[in-house]
């Protein structure tokens, strides 16, 4: 490759426009994952919407790549199989960042960023300007300003927490909640129970918090204080628990 062939793709406007767009797009969506401190980031999301654009430049100008192929060789083209090759490679990318953290599923949305990365970068790789930048801006705006509804929404229970106190315990229902409010954990209802033989109490209740949970040893530390604690479990919720719950 000689510097005058590289001076004259640098030069081809319908290449460096898409590429170029597809940088910026690719580094606003992912910017916005990188600010919420999310698994894949803005280096992740602009390699992602670049190649996805290169590889669809790519297929759009095979009449030029250079081939020596035996004599009677029949080339069929098919272009839809481009997007489709780059956005079944992208699953197995978005599947890196789904996970599962007790009763929740964490990572579906920058999975959805990624897949959604991907198709951009084929918009912008078909020469389709306008429609791809649209699609960017309106991506940047649902992943910013739906996150307010998200916080105004109430968080989902993450746990389950027993406490079963003796007969000496002071320990009432909005003491606890006072105790765990201090470490940023919201409580459900809290359920009521009472041995009549023993007169041991018991309450039962569902954890949740906009932040992570803190670790149950500093929760069983923080409710331990109040005293008079016989017994006290703090489960994580699973998906089935949760919804039975």
């Amino acid at each position: 490759m000689t510097p005058e062939t590289v001076l004259t793709a640098l030069q081809d406007r319908d290449v460096m426009i898409p590429l170029m767009c597809s940088l910026v797009a690719g580094g606003l969506i992912g910017a916005e994952r990188e600010l919420n401190r999310k698994p894949a980031g803005i280096r992740t999301h602009t390699l992602l919407c670049f190649a996805a654009a290169l590889m669809t430049i790519l297929g759009l100008r095979m009449a030029e790549w250079v081939a020596y192929l035996p004599a009677g060789t029949q080339v069929v083209s098919d272009m839809s199989r481009m997007p489709h090759a780059i956005l079944t490679g992208v699953g197995f990318l978005g599947a890196g960042v789904i996970f599962r953290e007790g009763g929740s599923v964490q990572g579906l949305t920058t999975a959805a960023s990624l897949w959604l990365t991907a198709a951009l970068g084929i918009v912008f790789g078909t020469g389709l300007l306008g429609l791809g930048l649209v699609g960017a801006a309106i991506t940047v705006l649902v992943l910013v300003v739906l996150r307010v509804f998200q916080w105004l929404a109430p968080p989902s229970p993450v746990a389950r927490l027993e406490v079963e106190l003796t007969t000496a315990a002071t320990l009432t229902v909005g003491a606890l909640e006072e105790l765990l409010a201090r470490q940023g954990i919201r409580c459900g209802a809290v359920g009521y129970q009472m041995d009549q033989e023993s007169g041991m109490r018991r309450y039962e209740t569902l954890l949740s918090s906009r932040r992570p949970l803190p670790a149950p040893e500093a929760i069983a530390a923080r409710v331990q204080e109040a005293g008079g604690v016989h017994r006290l479990v703090i489960a994580p919720l699973t998906l089935d628990s949760a919804q039975s719950g």
